[in-house]
């Protein structure tokens, strides 16, 4: 096969030698074969044909027709889908392994007749003029604080001139988180960009049809921090791109972290928080070109931070109880059928009586569940005993899988109401002198068989010394040189 350097020497010869025969010979080719060559005036590789024939039968081509008929209907249809009808249809003629030529044949059909893809645009960004921030699930990451699964958002926030990000643990996506996230990311950043975009949160924009882009309370925060608000288009998340790949790389950025770290168990919340600090402090440390361009031209952040919290005003109900988000809390019976103050903050609700905070509750997540302190209602259920075997809330008045046993227990030796009683005077003795202190009674009690009473509760709590709660397991490290010594002796 002759190559092209043998026709470039040859092409280099024909200046200098005045026969031909010799030019060819010296080149190393028949005199035939040259003379083609200068006659073309193109190399070989330049005369080369594209292959364009097939080399074998297209096994698909009397289906083709069908296929593409389907495919034209539904571009979406794959073509293991298809594959697979044919072969139902016609059993025994197609093997699996024909089935990579049709992914090919199906291929290039959508590159050169199927209908286009949706290009994206590069966006120009300049400095300090755009922030986006979306809420992002971690659950698929596995964390789990002192042995139980955490199960939470991230409040995530980025400048996309320099991709400097932050973000803030949450439990919803309700307008508290939102705002506590978003201004805890610009009193972090030292300055206020001109733009804000996030997606159509239902807590910051209105309902479509509505003559305002966004809620009261958003646009509030917007304008105190003389942000121009943006959002997204309905199922357009790619319009908030740069937040939403930042998403995928700072999980990835976690989890290869805690592949590093050996474990995905924290002590308590403010290790975890510790440990996301530090990694938003490493994947920015790359960017600190760009965010320092940045950071000279944001714009001066107001005075003050505005409260990132709703306030309510509500009255305690006969029960005990009050409503907020379609939730019910229990707050001290010393308020039944006063107005109180209600502050709800992303992650805790704040009582507050007479210009004074009285009490903190956990926020409960989603609507229709019910938080209720037995402390705040011992007294009212001591003098009705009756009521506890039919409360609404009544399982939330076993603070331990210990207390329920013990009310089982009581039911089988007496009845209802004596079991009641019996019960409530244990659960009074655990609001007066510590719940772990009864809790511990209990285990003993449960674990050598003994009668569960009043009686020997009251007794035994009051031998009990200050305990450690029974959910703080302490296991003593191993000693390796046990089996170093183990295997020695093996080996000998």
């Amino acid at each position: 096969m002759v190559t092209d350097q043998q026709v470039r020497r040859l092409f280099k010869l024909m200046q200098k030698e005045m026969n031909f025969g010799t030019t060819a010979a010296k080149a190393a080719m028949d005199e035939k074969t040259a003379r083609k060559y200068c006659t073309e005036g193109k190399l070989p590789s330049e005369l080369k044909k594209d292959h364009i024939w097939r080399t074998r039968e297209d096994p698909f081509e009397d289906h083709w027709p069908g296929i593409k008929a389907h495919l034209e209907l539904n571009p979406g249809l794959e073509a293991k889908t298809l594959f697979e009808d044919l072969q139902r249809r016609d059993p025994g003629r197609f093997a699996d392994g024909q089935l990579r030529t049709l992914q090919r044949r199906i291929k290039i059909w959508r590159a050169t007749e199927g209908p286009p893809t949706l290009a994206f645009f590069p966006q120009v960004h300049n400095p300090a003029e755009l922030s986006q921030s979306d809420f992002t699930h971690m659950k698929k990451l596995g964390i789990t604080i002192s042995g139980k699964h955490f199960d939470h958002l991230l409040y995530h926030f980025v400048l996309t001139y320099s991709n400097w990000e932050t973000g803030l643990i949450c439990y919803s996506e309700s307008f508290e988180s939102l705002s506590e996230g978003l201004q805890s990311a610009l009193w972090e950043l030292g300055g206020v960009p001109r733009r804000h975009r996030t997606d159509c949160l239902t807590t910051a924009v209105q309902k479509a049809g509505h003559p305002d882009d966004f809620t009261r309370p958003y646009q509030g925060l917007m304008d105190h921090y003389g942000l121009c608000g943006e959002k997204t288009h309905p199922d357009s998340p790619h319009e908030n791109g740069d937040v939403e790949q930042r998403h995928h790389r700072f999980k990835s950025a976690v989890e290869q972290s805690l592949l590093l770290r050996g474990s995905r168990d924290f002590a308590d919340r403010g290790a975890y928080e510790l440990f996301l600090r530090k990694l938003f402090k490493q994947l920015n440390a790359g960017r600190a070109k760009r965010f320092l361009e940045e950071q000279a031209c944001l714009r001066r952040l107001p005075k003050r931070r505005l409260e990132s919290c709703k306030k309510l005003i509500s009255t305690v109900g006969p029960s005990s109880t009050i409503r907020i988000n379609n939730n019910a809390y229990s707050v001290h019976s010393r308020l039944i059928g006063e107005r109180i103050e209600v502050r709800l903050h992303m992650d805790r609700l704040e009582i507050w009586y007479g210009q004074k905070k009285v009490d903190t509750l956990p926020r409960l997540r989603g609507e229709g569940k019910a938080r209720i302190n037995y402390v705040h209602i011992i007294d009212s259920l001591l003098r009705k005993p009756g009521a506890f075997e039919n409360y609404r809330y009544r399982d939330e008045l076993f603070p331990t899988v210990r207390f329920r046993i013990a009310y089982d227990c009581l039911k089988q030796r007496h009845n209802q109401t004596v079991a009641a009683r019996h019960y409530l005077s244990i659960l009074h003795m655990a609001a007066r002198d510590g719940e772990a202190r009864v809790d511990v009674v209990l285990r003993d009690l449960i674990d050598d068989g003994e009668d569960i009473s009043e009686v020997q509760v009251r007794h035994r709590v009051k031998s009990v010394d200050d305990v450690t709660p029974l959910n703080d397991i302490h296991i003593q490290a191993v000693d390796l040189h046990c089996y170093d010594a183990l295997l020695e002796e093996v080996g000998s």
